[in-house]
């Protein structure tokens, strides 16, 4: 019996009596980046890109990526980031041409335009968005007429957090049981925040030396407090969901922290110990801690990388920018358009 490949997978299964060849010369798309409130940290099989735990996030508006896929008559993909073409052999690029052959038929050539409006790869999502929006282009591109949550399962095979960036809002990824991931999807919440805002407190653009992938990996195979990391996440979850829905601010903010707190110790106490800090990411934190105390409601939680996503509520952006002043604020439930 022949072992099922992501290929196989995503051809006989996902794409099913569709065609694999596009049927337009060019398709554009957007995906919002997202922050997970509830992280995806630990993968219970990487072939498929399959997480540990499910994980609950919410997009960021208009900061994400834009693509663009044209065919071309040329012997291979030709990649542009940010208007910058990048090299054949660069890491960026030889995961994207392979996660484009898991269906393109060989023979086929696009140039691809990507522009990230948010940092890349400096722990802001901006690969979650990158593989979001290929998604979505590949889709129109093809004329595949897939829905998003089975759109999310192909996004996911190229960045696992890459599945809860085609919607705007709160989005939850399943964690999923199948070998295969056909149930490991993301899908939009109904609920809506309105009076939400998320505030980019950027230390550092600079890619980060470890990325995400490799972080992980390391963390799972050294890290002793990894062990408990599963049911914590699967509990903060949970509460955190229950939290969009009974609209309960400081239990969502509490819970987002103390998850994204939780991961980094699981980081840190892996060998070598990773810490994706910066000086500039513990004063901030420190002057959240202290604006608390002082009676205001603002949270952070971080990804893997040394930048602060601030949580707070509409009522409180004045005085959050008072204390700081380069945060930059965006509402998540504005109008996407």
């Amino acid at each position: 019996m022949t072992a099922i490949t992501p290929a196989l997978w995503v051809q006989e299964e996902l794409l099913a009596g569709r065609s694999l060849q596009p049927t337009q010369e060019q398709a554009t798309a957007y995906a919002p980046a997202n922050i997970a409130l509830s992280k995806y940290w630990g993968k219970r099989e990487s072939q498929f890109n399959l997480p540990l735990t499910g994980s609950l996030s919410v997009s960021l508006a208009n900061h994400g990526t834009h693509t663009q896929l044209s065919l071309i008559d040329a012997a291979d993909h030709q990649v542009y980031l940010n208007g910058v073409e990048q090299a054949g052999e660069s890491a960026f690029v030889v995961q994207l041409k392979a996660w484009l052959s898991l269906f393109l038929p060989t023979g086929i050539s696009l140039r691809i335009e990507t522009r990230n409006t948010i940092p890349t790869a400096a722990g802001l999502a901006s690969s979650a968005s990158g593989y979001g929006a290929l998604a979505l282009a590949c889709n129109e591109l093809c004329g595949w007429q897939l829905d998003y949550t089975s759109l999310s399962a192909l996004a996911r095979l190229g960045s696992g957090s890459a599945s809860r960036s085609l919607w705007h809002g709160f989005v939850k990824w399943q964690a999923g049981e199948a070998a295969n991931g056909h149930d490991s999807v993301a899908y939009v919440l109904p609920e809506r925040w309105p009076q939400l805002r998320v505030g980019i407190l950027t230390v550092s653009d600079a890619k980060k030396a470890v990325s995400s992938r490799e972080g992980m990996g390391r963390t799972v195979q050294t890290s002793a407090l990894f062990k408990q990391w599963p049911a914590q996440a699967a509990s903060d979850m949970q509460h955190i969901e229950q939290a969009i829905m009974e609209n309960d601010f400081v239990a969502l903010g509490q819970r987002a922290e103390h998850n994204a707190m939780s991961m980094h110790a699981t980081m840190q106490a892996a060998w070598p110990p990773l810490v994706y800090w910066q000086p500039e990411s513990l004063a901030a934190m420190q002057q959240v801690w202290e604006l608390r105390q002082q009676g205001l409601e603002v949270y952070f939680t971080m990804d893997a990388g040394p930048n602060l996503k601030l949580l707070f509520e509409a009522a409180n952006t004045a005085t959050i920018l008072q204390h700081f002043p380069t945060l930059e604020v965006i509402q998540p439930f504005a109008d996407p358009s």
